[in-house]
């Protein structure tokens, strides 16, 4: 490992000819190294960017004349990128991207980490995430690393050492931080029809927004919940400090909280750094189906753009512009689906903010992200479908209770226009 400054980093001698350059996403991204790429990329040639989700400016639409991006999803400002088509996208699950870099089908020549400094046996944690990094450090030609101080040392299974690294710079700066969605009316109104499907200890998998923040709030007065989710915010900490999350009835993990990244603020960081009841996992291990079907009582929440009358869930994209993101949401469904006493929840605002589109349709305006041979249960302010088991008649009159009443009488016809079906 050689260290650098800041100064001395010429990524032009670094990266080569139409490379592609990854690192960590959300709060993990390592802002200077980052940041000198950006300043640097008029000298680069024809270099390839793959991206996960941000939550920093660092990119600029602007900077695709120079570099050309690629991203499994539009989630944060990446969607700024995906939205316009300076980003193209690889359909792809959560589960599958490790598998992809290791075989060769998404590049990975040079990463970008950020780690904590190191313990006391010269390791150095990842910190805020885990996800594919641990497989793309493996992989790449060249890892360049940021040590920053204010990276929380968590525990990963596998840590980095000194010999996985080429070169380093040191920094101490504030990492990318994500406040909690502000919860709405709708938001908790939602959350009130998920808590009916969330058995006592059961194990939640949950992601970012309003409608999770809510949830969160409301399960404070449970007890011996457990966590294993590809991500969590600010709101575990609170979980965990009221008593609700113990973790204490996984199959598998107990105690632990898991996941594989850290999407929050300072006080989600210090609550992670040096918690021996906190660990980060590999999305392998995060999103893999296998290992979450150990769990009983496992419950899915995931939100979506669109959901048709018939229970096929879009979450990436309206018409050309793409702007979310297959994800994890696959994975975690099924997962959901085939835990005893499980059950996954797919939760969204039944219409735009004034009320003129409704998000429950007869026919999308994007891509099937979740089929509807997998979906379990759709809920909105308005009440929860549970499609589980239901043939295609039933289906559609669940769905349509809970679209938006000023839309109802048009969806019953749109039904039988399409369907046949008399709803």
């Amino acid at each position: 490992m050689r260290e650098l400054k800041i100064e001395e980093l010429d990524l032009s001698n670094l990266i080569r000819k139409s490379e592609t350059v990854m690192w960590g996403g959300a709060c993990a991204e390592p802002l200077t190294l980052t940041e000198a790429l950006v300043s640097q990329r008029k000298s680069l040639n024809n270099v390839n960017v793959f991206l996960a989700s941000a939550f920093s400016n660092t990119l600029s639409p602007e900077h695709a004349e120079d570099l050309t991006f690629i991203s499994t999803g539009g989630v944060g400002t990446t969607g700024v990128l995906t939205k316009i088509g300076a980003c193209d996208v690889i359909p792809c699950h959560v589960s599958q991207v490790a598998s992809y870099i290791e075989m060769g089908k998404i590049p990975c020549d040079v990463v970008f980490i950020q780690l904590s400094p190191p313990n006391d046996r010269g390791e150095y944690s990842l910190g805020a995430t885990s996800d594919v990094l641990t497989t793309a450090i493996k992989k790449a030609r060249l890892v360049i690393a940021e040590i920053n101080s204010q990276t929380p040392r968590t525990v990963c299974v596998e840590p980095v050492t000194a010999a996985d690294i080429d070169y380093c710079i040191y920094s101490d700066r504030p990492m990318v931080q994500l406040q909690s969605a502000p919860v709405t009316d709708i938001d908790r109104k939602i959350s009130g029809f998920c808590q009916d499907f969330i058995p006592e200890r059961a194990t939640l998998q949950v992601g970012i927004g309003g409608v999770p923040e809510a949830l969160m709030a409301d399960l404070s007065s449970r007890r011996g919940l457990g966590i294993h989710s590809g991500m969590i915010g600010d709101s575990v900490v609170d979980l965990v400090n009221c008593g609700a999350v113990t973790n204490e009835h996984k199959e598998v993990d107990v105690g632990i909280t898991v996941t594989g990244a850290l999407i929050g603020t300072k006080k989600l960081f210090d609550f992670a750094d040096n918690n021996p009841a906190l660990r980060m996992e590999p999305s392998s291990i995060t999103h893999d189906i296998r290992a979450l079907s150990r769990f009983s009582n496992f419950v899915s929440m995931n939100s979506a753009l669109e959901v048709d009358i018939t229970g096929q869930v879009n979450a990436e994209g309206i018409g050309a512009k793409y702007f979310g993101g297959v994800g994890g949401q696959v994975d975690y469904v099924r997962a959901a689906g085939l835990s005893p006493g499980g059950c996954s929840l797919i939760a969204l605002q039944s219409s735009t903010k004034d009320g003129a589109v409704s998000k429950i349709v007869s026919q999308l305006s994007g891509p099937v992200t979740t089929p509807r041979s997998d979906v379990g249960v759709i809920v909105t302010e308005f009440g929860a479908a549970d499609l589980r088991g239901l043939p295609l008649s039933r289906r559609v009159k669940a769905m349509i209770s809970i679209a938006p009443p000023d839309h109802q009488e048009r969806l019953e016809r749109e039904a039988y226009d399409l369907l046949k079906i008399r709803a």
